[in-house]
């Protein structure tokens, strides 16, 4: 049933991977134009599962549901399901093409959302092993986010330049252009992500110096957008509170962000522009404007930052896209701690709370690439490497209880490889066809709470 679902759901004409059209396959825009993908193409590519609703409420395999890892391989487009405990596939099953941005997790660890480059957005079963329900939201997709009661799906996107709400079954609740209040300036939207504590979704735009908080609390306070004193404009009446866009404007745009345990903040970064440095911005979302802005060495990739305790603080460590170092900066002062040197250039950084250390990939080195580093977090020094020579080494994930250690190697001929997350040895490796991400569900499910990383 599960392959006939996904065949049925390929034979709607649409883009190829990455928004390149088949001619005449979605759009009747002129040459030179935009294509466009509104509201009722959105809403007739969706597709649902018969009998969903009736799918038992419980997993049909015998492993710990919340200690399952969901593995993307993109070496042949597909997802492997591992035992946390065991280290086995449970189960490998077929997915669309150029699966992008992280996967992501309903509160009970039973629905899985992936997200394509090209726009499309899967509803998976992980307990019955299918998937239930798909809809495309976009030509160009950046990433996806799903609210903290697993009620809400938002789709952020390059093309058309839009936010898109939907309801946890992937209907079309709302489509929100994104533009300046005037509608003169569109923009891509360089990421979105979900606030739990705060029951809102927080988008930063590419294009416009904007970020964008939008709640799904239907208590939310009323917005007052433009000058409330100028009555005169209308800009000092209120709009709902509840799923309305409430804008905090900046300087400069932010190209990704991170959130400190509070939710209060989100840290983000600029790009150099001329002979300014690349600088990183705290933006208050209670206040709604940049607290503090701060010079940071090289690209720092501070949407796949961690947090953790040193000493009496809460330091934020994020890996570098330009160089090989790692920025460790108390959330107090907001001043570089210390930058401590890694082989390379890197994308991710992993820990967990109930371990000593946290692991740092070169991923974006030619020459170290094939390197992950350890560093202890209680003295901020390197204390271990891991390698496998002249292949491609990242992406560390923790089992449920920190315990384990699991990193991919990113080859067609790659695998899953389990690290003790105490000694740094090898433990077990399942062979994968290119493994780009891993996703333990109790610890993304807990990440999406607030807790640290």
């Amino acid at each position: 049933m599960a392959a006939s679902f996904l065949l049925a759901m390929t034979r709607v004409p649409l883009l190829l991977a990455f928004g390149v059209l088949q001619a005449g396959a979605v759009t009747d825009a002129p040459p030179g134009s935009s294509p466009e993908w509104g509201e009722a193409s959105i809403r007739s590519s969706r597709v649902e599962k018969p009998g969903a609703a009736a799918l038992p409420p419980k997993p049909q395999w015998q492993a710990d549901p919340l200690n399952l890892f969901v593995v993307v391989e993109a070496g042949d487009h597909h997802v492997s399901l591992v035992d946390g405990d065991r280290f086995e596939v449970l189960h490998r099953f077929a997915s669309r093409s150029a699966l992008h941005g992280e996967p992501r997790f309903t509160p009970d660890g039973r629905f899985v959302y992936f997200g394509t480059r090209d726009g499309w957005v899967t509803k998976y079963d992980l307990w019955n092993l299918t998937p239930v329900a798909e809809v495309r939201a976009g030509l160009d997709m950046r990433n996806l986010a799903l609210s903290g009661d697993g009620h809400w799906v938002m789709a952020a996107n390059y093309l058309p330049r839009t936010l898109l709400l939907f309801d946890a079954d992937l209907n079309l609740v709302r489509s929100y252009p994104v533009a300046t209040p005037d509608g003169k300036t569109a923009s891509r939207v360089a990421a979105v992500y979900d606030a739990t504590p705060r029951h809102s979704f927080i988008a930063a735009l590419k294009d416009i110096p904007e970020l964008w908080e939008i709640s799904y609390d239907p208590k939310a306070e009323p917005i007052f957008d433009g000058l409330v004193h100028d009555y005169k404009m209308g800009e000092g009446l209120a709009k709902p509170g509840f799923l309305g866009v409430r804008r905090t404007r900046l300087d400069e745009p932010l190209e990704d962000f991170f959130f400190d345990q509070s939710y209060r903040h989100a840290v983000g970064s600029t790009r150099s522009q001329g002979i300014k440095p690349i600088a990183a911005q705290v933006v208050n979302l209670d206040v709604r404007r940049r607290i503090v802005e701060f010079p940071l060495p090289g690209m720092p990739h501070l949407g796949s930052g961690i947090t953790f305790t040193w000493r009496d603080t809460l330091v934020l460590a994020a890996p570098n896209l330009k160089d090989g170092a790692l920025a460790v900066v108390d959330t107090k002062t907001w001043k570089v701690l210390k930058t401590i040197a890694t082989p390379g250039p890197g994308f991710f950084i992993g820990s967990h709370e109930n371990s000593a250390y946290a692991w740092v990939d070169s991923v974006l080195s030619p020459s170290a690439r094939d390197s992950l580093t350890i560093i202890d977090k209680r003295t901020l020094a390197v204390v271990a490497q891991v390698r496998e020579p002249g292949r491609t080494l990242s992406h560390i994930e923790f089992t449920r209880d920190g315990r384990y250690a699991l990193a991919s190697l990113g080859e067609m001929d790659g695998a899953l490889i389990v690290y003790d997350a105490r000694t740094f040895k090898e433990v077990k490796r399942l062979p994968m066809s290119k493994p780009v991400g891993k996703y333990n569900v109790g610890n993304r499910i807990a990440r999406s709470e607030g807790s640290s990383r």
